[in-house]
């Protein structure tokens, strides 16, 4: 059977938070790859179908990392960060996200 092209749901907003644009970000632009902040119970293929949707490009694969969020200190009172979740996007040959515009 195949698989249903489906259009925009509103999970697929709540999937990518943010793009994450650094400066290590920036250089994987080059090899056809995006990286996002995402939501923290998000899956791998939950981020292919919303970035699929939301971009109308091909995914190929899909990297996720959580990075644990740091201890710091505010008039020597410590806090810490929240965790982040991070997802690297690889995209197929030809395809292009420019993420300094909006969706």
């Amino acid at each position: 059977m195949a698989k249903k092209k489906e259009g925009v749901s509103l999970r697929h907003y709540d999937v990518i938070v943010a793009p994450h644009i650094t400066e290590k970000s920036t250089l994987l632009s080059e090899h056809n790859a995006v990286v996002f902040k995402v939501s923290g119970d998000s899956t791998k293929p939950e981020i292919k179908a919303a970035v699929e949707a939301l971009f109308d490009v091909k995914v190929t694969n899909v990297n996720t990392m959580v990075q644990k969020g740091k201890v710091k200190r505010w008039k020597g009172r410590p806090y810490k960060r929240n965790d982040v979740k991070k997802a690297v996007v690889t995209l197929a040959e030809g395809q292009m996200i420019d993420v300094t515009t909006g969706v």
